[in-house]
């Protein structure tokens, strides 16, 4: 018996001494954390709430009006600054609104997404906001940036996902290979798959406002808003659909007709009578001259890629971007200048390269293009088909612009600038709201 386990013994042995020379590291590593979270749509419309201000941690969507800035903390809520002296904005309240990425304002009546519903919040007094109407918008689920949620309506809950950024003692090999999953995985999550994708840009429920106010009481917002008002209508859109509510009763809107739409709609922007809607497959025209009745006039297609536009007169600029969720292998990060004088027959001008163009903002003769990490570039669109470049801020963020009355607002993820461009070739920073802390 004893000589039957002497091999056992000395295998059990020679294992333990192997396992006794393995080197035993250990590395600090910080990375994006996704946790899986749940909130039922009772809890969810008794959450928005007015309180005090907070700091920027990931802002989204800018829209102005009157003297007031209002900044989306995405899927949190809407923080409130009085910007009556741009060289110094005060920190007024924040609008906790679970969900929210867009927002609209009518009178004294803010218009936000919250997941599936759209909220009215009464905005007379900025520091005590108050919830006055809430309707469903239909929309059942939205990625935003590199999370998307969906709505369970079974069990009345929306599935989202919580991100986060973790820092954790990895115990490694000692040649620096975690013994972890890797930081970019498609991961199954309430029985469906999110990978990393853009900072803001595939949203896919929420903003938008106009260039210009097309009455005195409409405020102003950038280019990559999901929400347009126009006339007594409030037009959305999601990935695929067009949503109207009526506002006339700007504390009461009525959800109206839905259009839908291809796949994959990003933004919507009017002008004149005008809605023109940005895809990653191409620009939508709608004729929107019978407000409660928009009818499609056109379709631009291009090559998969993100698709912001802004219009001046005859021309519509289109910023694509590829290296994203929403692009191609043949698309390429171009600035596209599209006569759309018959807004039935759009046609193609000139394509322009950029880098990584995101959101822009036109004050003619002055264009303003955002390009992600490669900062903000100006142009002078004076020959509105031939831009020339006028300036190039390298050292910031830019992902959307408002510009207004000769001060530019530009959000990033670094935080929220304003410059003044009296002189559009040497703009001057008033000042900058810094993140706490960028995700």
């Amino acid at each position: 018996m004893k000589r039957s386990l002497l091999p056992l013994l000395i295998l059990v042995s020679a294992l333990l001494y192997l396992s006794g020379c393995t080197d035993n590291c250990q590395q600090v590593r910080t990375f994006r954390k996704y946790t899986p979270v749940q909130i039922t749509l009772a809890d969810l419309r008794k959450a928005v709430s007015s309180g005090a201000p907070q700091p920027l941690e990931e802002p989204g969507k800018l829209y102005v009006k009157d003297q007031y800035l209002f900044v989306v903390e995405v899927k949190k809520g809407i923080h409130i600054f009085d910007n009556s002296n741009p060289a110094n904005p005060r920190n007024v309240a924040f609008l906790n609104i679970p969900g929210n990425v867009d927002l609209a304002v009518r009178d004294n009546i803010l218009y936000a997404d919250s997941y599936t519903d759209l909220v009215a919040l009464d905005i007379s007094n900025p520091a005590a906001v108050r919830e006055v109407n809430r309707t469903e918008t239909g929309f059942t689920n939205g990625t935003v940036g590199r999370t998307s949620w969906w709505y369970n309506a079974q069990e009345q809950k929306i599935q989202d996902t919580k991100e986060e950024i973790a820092t954790e003692t990895i115990q490694t090999d000692c040649e620096g290979t975690f013994n972890v999953l890797p930081y970019i995985a498609a991961i199954p999550w309430f029985g469906r798959y999110y990978f990393q994708g853009d900072f803001f840009g595939y949203s896919q429920l929420a903003s938008k406002a106009s260039t210009a106010p097309t009455t005195p009481t409409t405020g102003v917002g950038g280019s990559m808003a999901r929400f347009a008002i126009q006339n007594n209508q409030l037009y959305v859109v999601s990935t695929s659909a067009l949503q109207l509510f009526d506002i006339s009763e700007p504390a009461k809107p009525l959800k109206g007709k839905k259009a839908q739409l291809s796949w994959n709609v990003e933004t919507i922007f009017p002008y004149r009578n005008n809605l023109y809607i940005g895809t990653t497959t191409g620009m939508y025209i709608f004729d929107a001259s019978n407000p409660a009745e928009p009818k499609q006039l056109a379709a631009f297609p291009h090559a998969r890629a993100c698709d912001p536009v802004v219009v001046h007169d005859n021309y519509a600029y289109v910023t694509l971007r590829s290296a994203t969720t929403c692009g191609s292998a043949q698309a390429r990060d171009v600035l596209d200048i599209v006569n759309v004088s018959n807004p039935a027959n759009p046609s193609l001008v000139k394509s322009y390269p950029l880098k990584t163009p995101y959101g822009l903002g036109v004050d003619f003769p002055t264009l303003f293009v955002c390009q992600g990490d490669n900062g903000l570039a100006v142009f002078d669109i004076s020959n509105p088909t031939n831009p020339e470049p006028r300036q190039t801020f390298a050292n910031v963020h830019a992902f959307d612009v408002i510009p207004l009355s000769k001060v530019l607002l530009m959000v990033g993820k670094d935080g929220l600038y304003q410059y003044d461009y009296s002189n559009p070739s040497d703009l001057r920073m008033l000042s900058r709201i810094a993140v706490k802390t960028p995700i």
